[in-house]
């Protein structure tokens, strides 16, 4: 059985469509940054052993933290895309860490993870070799639209998911799939389609629906609200 090791969190985004001088990640929510909340979630599980951060190269707001939950906090400097910064992180990984590690990689900007999905994806990436991602069935009705703005058809919704994270990898699949992805020009929007590529097919764990991704001020909002419920 692999050791849960580390928590890569790639922070190098800017947030864009959020708006604002200051990115999301680092934004105020219950008392502490949104990146505060996505590392605390991650380090206070028993099995991750630390944490490594990939940053933007001109990051001014990140307040240089080297431990929290009582453990290990690696920053980086990131990539222009979310692989890039995964790779840089994957570098950055102690030496200690092993070939079959299970590595969690989480958004920077989704700080309300319980610990009970955590526990459910490690549970299920340790028995998939493949790894396993946390993920959500859809459940609104989809439509597909025209180059006109109309409704062309509505699409059947069964067996469709949207992905979460964390998503959990060995530490060995995980960097064959992101260099394979860069090698053949491909930027994966997330770590579980690098490994999909690779005919492989992750694990799916339904988590939280309120596991949200801070996108816009109403999931500010939201999760602030989430939060504030919490024990």
């Amino acid at each position: 059985m692999p050791a849960v090791n580390w928590a890569l969190l790639p922070a190098a985004g800017r947030g864009l469509r959020f708006g604002g001088a200051r990115p999301k990640q680092y934004l105020e929510v219950a008392g502490k940054p949104v990146l505060a909340h996505a590392l605390d979630a991650l380090l206070a599980h028993p099995r991750v052993e630390g944490a490594v951060v990939a940053l933007a190269a001109d990051d001014r707001y990140w307040p240089g933290w080297t431990t929290r939950q009582g453990k290990p906090v690696i920053a980086c400097t990131g990539g222009s895309e979310r692989a890039d910064s995964v790779l840089a992180a994957l570098a950055a990984l102690p030496p200690g860490v092993a070939a079959d590690a299970l590595l969690l990689v989480h958004d920077a900007a989704r700080p309300n993870l319980r610990a009970d999905d955590l526990d459910r994806l490690i549970a299920a990436a340790e028995a998939c070799a493949d790894g396993a991602i946390l993920a959500a069935p859809v459940r609104d009705t989809l439509k597909r639209a025209d180059g006109d703005g109309r409704i062309a058809a509505t699409e059947p919704r069964e067996r469709l998911w949207r992905a979460l994270t964390p998503q959990a990898f060995r530490r060995d699949l995980l960097l064959r799939a992101l260099l394979a992805a860069r090698a053949d020009g491909v930027l994966p929007t997330d770590e579980a389609m690098a490994v999909e590529r690779l005919g492989l097919h992750p694990r799916l764990v339904e988590g939280s629906e309120d596991n949200i991704k801070v996108t816009t001020r109403a999931d500010l909002d939201y999760v602030t609200y989430c939060l504030s419920r919490r024990p």
